[in-house]
């Protein structure tokens, strides 16, 4: 299993009247967190690109616990369960400061190949840095 976390910085224009964080401002959240864990790694969704893979979403799923406020500072981990194949499932769990969980989220991404438009295996550099988190 590989773990992840960065933290992010709940801005004022991504909430509501309430102050709450809108809802839909997680999904980005959920993505700052899959390019850092890539980041460190030693990898970006551009080398990723540039070598003809990329990697768009097929299914998001969110469960909202508690809302996040303006200013709080949001603690995300990313979670890869397995390695991935054609298919990388990326699970999230959102903190507050107090380090109360606010949020459970799942994002499953397929690699495709650039050229063909069609699915195609995961990189073989993105494997080999990440299976020795497997084993």
């Amino acid at each position: 299993m590989f773990v992840y976390t960065t933290k992010i910085r709940v801005r004022y224009a991504e909430t509501d009247q309430m102050g709450y964080m809108y809802y839909g401002n997680y999904a980005q959240y959920y993505e700052v967190g899959r390019v850092e864990m890539l980041r460190s790694l030693g990898m970006t969704y551009r080398s990723m690109e540039e070598s003809g893979v990329m990697m768009p979403v097929l299914e998001l799923r969110s469960k909202y616990i508690k809302p996040a406020f303006y200013d709080e500072e949001i603690t995300v981990k990313v979670i890869l369960e397995s390695l991935p194949e054609k298919r990388i499932v990326f699970k999230y769990e959102l903190y507050n400061e107090a380090d109360d969980l606010i949020n459970i989220g799942e994002t499953t991404l397929v690699f495709v190949n650039m050229s063909t438009k069609k699915p195609c295996h995961a990189p073989q550099d993105f494997l080999n840095k990440i299976q020795v988190f497997f084993k």
